[in-house]
């Protein structure tokens, strides 16, 4: 049975872990906010340094040079936002996957404890019983391992492909540009 110092032992670990993770969202929409706060004051200087090139322009070639000249860094700029999105969002949920992992194998150890100690006290002659159960269990952690495992090859694929993605954008904008040109 567990003791009420196990108790308030558990539940204050458990509202250790909600603050730190509430510390961590709070970290990232802080991240988010700056780079949005950082992208429109970008887009507004260069805005008005676009104005004031469309309005020096004096004929239909010069307007489409300055057009194509803007693609480029449009696009690069587009790619850099959503790279540190990418890695803001990619971050807080690593952080949250680290505590949800350790909180998972700190439960594990914890209910290993409960069994074992329930096969030390299991009646004579449940031996084969408490074997089963302590086979479905490891089976359970075994299963809960290789979806955790899963997970982060699955996240790992898909920032390559976001990484493959973003620098194809980026090229496929300068070549448009210097094809414009």
């Amino acid at each position: 049975m567990l003791t009420v110092d196990q108790i308030l032992a558990t539940q204050k670990a458990t509202a250790d872990t909600l603050f730190g993770l509430t510390t961590k969202a709070f970290e990232g929409v802080e991240k988010l906010v700056e780079l949005n706060l950082t992208a429109s004051k970008a887009a507004l200087a260069d805005a008005a340094g676009t104005t004031q090139s469309v309005l020096s322009v004096k004929d239909a070639q010069e307007l489409l040079a300055l057009q194509a000249s803007l693609f480029q860094p449009l696009a690069e700029k587009t790619a850099a936002y959503s790279r540190h999105l990418y890695d803001i969002a990619a971050g807080t949920g690593a952080e949250f996957g680290k505590t949800f992992e350790a909180q998972a194998t700190d439960t594990q150890r914890k209910f290993m404890a409960v069994v074992d100690n329930a096969a030390r006290n299991a009646p004579a002659g449940s031996e084969t019983a408490v074997a089963v159960f302590k086979s479905a269990v490891a089976a359970g952690n075994n299963a809960l391992e290789s979806v955790q495992k899963a997970v982060k090859q699955a996240t790992e694929v898909a920032e390559a492909n976001f990484n493959a993605v973003a620098n194809t954008a980026v090229n496929a904008s300068k070549s448009t540009a210097k094809a414009k040109r």
